[in-house]
């Protein structure tokens, strides 16, 4: 009996040594797993971190790529405008020394023009006096005036001469002053063309012709009075156009 106790005992110390030996390899084994699982995820996360390392060095890499190609165009098209410019440069230069040859030819020219045309003043019939002497004093002015571009002088010298020449196709009314026996004489001139100019006192008791050849004004005689009347209602246009007897004479000399 105490033998087989004893046997049982034995037994039983046996087994529980081999169940306890048992559990200690199956901790070991599932720690082992366990470590395993942990290695793998925390593998699996720096594989993770890699992969969207990868993914943001791939699109800033694609974003480079994209901003050289955009580099790549700009260059493209500033070297087009650079070339554009330079040769708008060499054409200005070109343009620049044509202006100043022409220059060099065109403003003794417009200098001749604008002395012509106060010498035909001058000895041209008196009519609009102070209106035609502001006219060519502006003109001096102008022509030493810098800010004023060349084609601007010459198309304003054009002008004057165009208004002149007007001058000779029309007929004008105005009313002006006249000196007569020391004394000023509010007078309505009358100008036909380049024909003829008078003058008739607002009174209509004087009138007067102006004498080309002898430069000074000729008194008319009453026969005239209601012509010239009438001729200065036309140049109006106070009245229809009409003919009327006028002293014109035949041009002689300048006019």
């Amino acid at each position: 009996m105490k033998k087989t106790t004893i046997l049982a005992l034995a037994l039983s110390i046996t087994g529980a040594s081999v169940i306890a030996e048992s559990g200690k390899k199956t901790k070991t084994v599932v720690d082992a797993q366990m470590k395993t699982i942990d290695d793998a995820q925390a593998s699996q996360k720096k594989i993770d971190g890699l992969a969207d390392q990868t993914q943001t060095i791939l699109a800033k890499y694609r974003q480079t790529l994209k901003q050289i190609e955009n580099a790549k165009t700009y260059n493209e098209q500033l070297r087009s405008m650079i070339n554009s410019q330079n040769e708008e440069k060499e054409s200005m230069n070109e343009q620049i020394a044509e202006l100043k040859e022409t220059n060099a030819g065109i403003i003794p020219l417009m200098v001749n023009m604008t002395d012509n045309l106060k010498t035909f003043v001058s000895l041209d019939t008196p009519f609009l006096k102070e209106e035609r002497a502001k006219r060519l004093k502006d003109m001096d002015k102008m022509m030493s005036r810098a800010d004023i571009s060349t084609s601007e002088k010459f198309r304003r010298i054009l002008e004057a001469y165009q208004v002149e020449n007007e001058y000779g196709r029309t007929i004008e009314a105005y009313r002006g002053t006249q000196m007569r026996d020391g004394k000023e004489l509010t007078v309505d001139y009358l100008r036909v063309g380049r024909v003829a100019l008078m003058y008739q006192s607002l009174d209509a008791k004087i009138s007067a012709l102006w004498n080309q050849n002898e430069k000074k004004w000729v008194d008319l005689d009453g026969s005239f009075k209601k012509s010239i009347r009438e001729g200065l209602k036309m140049a109006r246009k106070q009245s229809a156009p009409q003919l009327v007897k006028l002293p014109i004479k035949a041009a002689q000399g300048v006019l």
